[in-house]
């Protein structure tokens, strides 16, 4: 789905004027045998008219089922652009820890390896991006920025403020939703204006839209000519010549150190695959959810939460690839239903929730969470967060948190149950901060809306669960053998 921003492009061509007087040279790449030539193009000496188009990457850091890419790269010929801009927000950067910076810089790296493999590169710039775009169009003519939605509440003023330079300069601003399976503000006015308070409301309201649209093709990089910056701009933005390390931006790697998910495209459409080799021979057996329904606290990794959160996996692609293989295995009776993904479309709701509320991941001024009068202890608070809590299940969890930056979700509730409502009486508020640091898929809407379900502060269905809420018995049934403690 697009949905422009700004209207239409300057009523005028514009005519770059060098400040330096650069050596006007065109290369063409051909990277593999077989593959479309690339044209790179620096700045010319000569006065002439010169589009120049900017994919804004913040989520959706993919190549595949990129409507936004495909709009930056369409149109008349222009220099493209692809960039990510380090604000200090962005992405999560304001609160994020080692484990989920690493897995942002490797996802921003495999994205800059295939631009280059294609004759380009990924732009990596600091500093603010209404001023970037600003100076864009000041030196180098900027016509057309796209962008996938961010449509949590919290990229209000940042997307707001990018439209408004755009708009003062008559800069074409396109937004595309593809981070979700449905536009959230579309639900919302399905639903009469109002957010759908239940699950189920949500479903009936989802209903109504119809089937989320299939992935979008891949581009077709013919033809494409990607520019480069001009020495001064890439001194005024402090390019990155190479995507940097977490210890660049003071992080220090925590815990045991274990490494067992790596960010990028590449990677998660291989762990795509390997899911739905394994989501296939549950369906044959008559399993939905396997993931849910018999998890495995230390098997290989086959969530896709991470790659989802930052978009280096489609979500459409995702829900489309488990529902044709359903349909493939049944011979369409049944027909695959939203069951099949229920843990996306719970994303999806929580993403819902969210988008007009500004205040939904607090309790104070929440309309939709309850006001509960939890204590206030910063010590058993800090027990918690380093897994000394006695517990064995509780503190292996937390442990393997901090070093690793991803838990099971059964591991998940169970702390998280631990921490408010089930032994600390501690608030959700103070879990959700930590998880936000420390887990690499943790996102605003998602993680809130999860931790406001376990604690029973907010949604109709309730964690109803007796041997979740005992920290000794839910550990002995997941994992009898105390394997995982160790």
């Amino acid at each position: 789905m697009r949905i422009q921003c700004i209207g239409r492009s300057p009523p005028h061509a514009r005519v770059i004027v060098p400040r330096e007087a650069p050596v006007t040279w065109t290369a063409t790449y051909a990277p593999a045998l077989g593959a479309p030539v690339i044209q790179q193009r620096q700045w010319p000496t000569m006065n002439r008219p010169v589009q120049m188009s900017v994919l804004w990457f913040r989520h959706g850091l993919r190549l595949h089922d990129n409507p936004a890419l495909l709009d930056a790269i369409s149109g008349p010929p222009s220099m493209f652009f692809p960039i990510f801009i380090f604000d200090g927000e962005s992405a999560g950067t304001k609160v994020i820890g080692f484990n989920r910076m690493r897995f942002l810089l490797e996802s921003l790296a495999d994205l800059d390896r295939q631009l280059r493999s294609r004759g380009g590169r990924l732009w990596l710039l600091r500093g603010d991006p209404s001023k970037i775009f600003q100076r864009l169009w000041e030196e180098l003519a900027l016509t057309k920025v796209c962008f996938e939605q961010d449509c949590e509440p919290i990229w209000n003023e940042r997307d707001q403020s990018v439209r408004a330079t755009c708009a003062e300069r008559g800069v074409r601003c396109e937004e595309f939703v593809s981070h979700t399976l449905w536009d959230p503000k579309a639900v919302i006015y399905a639903n009469g204006g109002l957010p759908p308070l239940t699950y189920q409301m949500f479903l009936h309201t989802v209903s109504t839209l119809g089937e989320p649209p299939r992935p979008v093709e891949d581009p077709d990089w013919t033809g494409v000519t990607f520019g480069t910056l001009p020495p001064r701009l890439v001194k005024e933005f402090q390019v990155f010549d190479e995507v940097p390390k977490p210890e660049y931006f003071g992080l220090s790697q925590p815990g045991y150190g274990l490494v067992r998910w790596i960010g990028g495209e590449t990677r998660a459409l291989q762990h795509l695959r390997e899911r739905l080799t394994q989501e296939e021979q549950a369906f044959r057996k008559g399993i939905i959810l396997p993931n849910q329904s018999r998890p495995d606290l230390l098997g290989p990794p086959t969530s896709q939460s991470a790659a989802l959160r930052y978009g280096c996996l489609s979500v459409r692609r995702f829900y489309w690839n488990l529902h044709d293989l359903f349909n493939a295995v049944s011979q369409g009776d049944p027909p695959a239903g939203l069951n099949i993904s229920g843990q996306l479309i719970w994303r999806e709701y929580f993403y819902t929730m969210s988008v007009y509320n500004p205040h939904y991941a607090e309790m104070s001024a929440n309309p939709i969470c309850l006001d509960v009068p939890w204590d206030k202890n910063p010590t058993f608070l800090e027990k918690w967060k380093k897994g000394q809590t006695g517990f064995p299940f509780i503190d292996a969890a937390m442990r393997q948190l901090v070093s690793e930056g991803w838990i099971h979700h059964v591991a998940r509730n169970s702390v998280a149950c631990f921490l408010t409502r089930g032994d600390l009486w501690i608030s959700w508020e103070d879990g959700l901060a930590f998880f936000l640091e420390h887990l690499i898929d943790a996102d605003w809407s998602v993680c809130a809306g999860n931790w406001m379900w376990v604690s029973s502060s907010a949604f109709e269905q309730l964690l109803d669960c007796s041997k979740c809420l005992c920290p000794v018995n839910y550990g002995r049934r997941l994992d009898p053998w105390g394997e995982y403690i160790k």
